[in-house]
């Protein structure tokens, strides 16, 4: 590597390729060696890497609490379609539900860190769990009802009902009427309506979550 003095710019010329004095005026030099700086690094450090920072949320506990929540949720869905008066109990509970999981979070993770931001996440863990909960059990429940116990018929009276006032209402060619009538655009219907459900469901776990976090915020 050619090296030049730093007071005079003259070419440093020595056996190894470094000089400790310009030949030129005399100046001293200095050096850096990479070799050295890299062994001394070596020597200062520990050989122990630090410690992984703490998680900000514990989640397997996070996830234990909203399957718990999601599967009473889930048993409450059902009991609302054959008892009306479980209608507002389970209104209630998937309304709640992400303060409940909130709270036996702290219970079991006293020590836990606690926010709004941890409560928003955990939140969100618990209204994904409670849609697939009440979709698998709505659906193997419809599924038994239908093809097992054959007592649909209420259900296809009161959605043929809906179906015939909303034709009625718009009036569409006789091509568009039997598609409306089909089993896939009934089939269709119930899937959009599941859909504005689990968007309903998600934005009032996370917003519920957000705030009972924000409400027992405790930071570790």
């Amino acid at each position: 590597m050619q090296e030049f003095c730093h007071r005079c710019d003259g070419e440093l010329v020595s056996a190894d390729g470094a000089s400790p004095f310009c030949p030129h005026c005399g100046a001293p030099q200095i050096y850096l060696s990479e070799t050295a700086e890299a062994d001394s690094a070596a020597e200062s450090s520990t050989g122990i890497l630090p410690p992984p920072p703490p998680q900000l949320v514990e989640w397997r506990t996070a996830i234990l609490c909203a399957i718990l929540v999601a599967v009473i949720g889930a048993a409450l869905s059902v009991l609302s379609t054959k008892i009306p008066t479980f209608s507002f109990v389970s209104w209630l509970w998937t309304v709640s539900a992400s303060v409940v999981a909130l709270g036996i979070y702290q219970r079991r993770k006293p020590e836990a860190r606690m926010d709004a931001v941890v409560g928003a996440r955990i939140g969100i863990v618990v209204g994904l769990t409670l849609i697939t909960s009440i979709g698998l059990t709505m659906a193997i429940a419809g599924l038994v009802a239908r093809f097992g116990l054959h007592n649909m018929a209420n259900f296809d009276t009161e959605l043929l009902a809906q179906i015939n006032k909303a034709a009625s209402a718009n009036p569409q060619p006789a091509e568009v009427m039997r598609y409306i009538y089909s089993p896939e655009f009934k089939a269709g219907m119930m899937l959009a309506g599941f859909s504005m459900l689990a968007g309903l469901i998600m934005l009032m776990s996370t917003v519920g979550g957000a705030i009972g976090g924000l409400m027992r915020t405790r930071r570790s």
